[in-house]
């Protein structure tokens, strides 16, 4: 099992489940976790961070929606493969599309998004 190394902070405005798939996913991002490298179990991964399980297993299946970990039953729950370049496209484009329309049902304009992108 890898030592994630991610910290919880309680005082943020950003949920734990958040802060927990936002660490997970920029370690897969950046190559520190490789495809197929076997992440804790959920209860686990729960203690060692003082979360609740199911906010461990919230973050594993928003992980797993977005193609960055695959959950083998009792095999646990694996950094899923990199996809190649036309799935990768495809996933962006589906991601992409999923995430301006979130944005226009809060009211922003089209026009503001490149800015919220850039801010993170």
């Amino acid at each position: 099992m890898p030592e994630l190394d991610i910290a919880i902070d309680a005082d943020s405005p950003t949920p734990p489940f958040e802060q927990l798939r936002e660490g997970l996913r920029d370690r897969i991002a950046s190559g520190a976790l490789h495809p197929g490298t076997k992440l804790p179990p959920v209860r686990a991964l729960a203690a060692s961070l003082g979360l609740a399980a199911n906010t461990v297993a919230r973050s594993y299946r928003e992980l797993e929606a977005d193609g960055f970990v695959e959950t083998r039953g009792r095999g646990g729950t694996v950094v899923a493969p990199r996809l190649d370049s036309p799935q990768r496209h495809r996933r962006m484009l589906e991601l992409t599309r999923d995430y301006v329309a979130a944005v226009e049902a809060l009211g922003v304009d089209r026009a503001e998004i490149p800015g919220y992108v850039d801010r993170i």
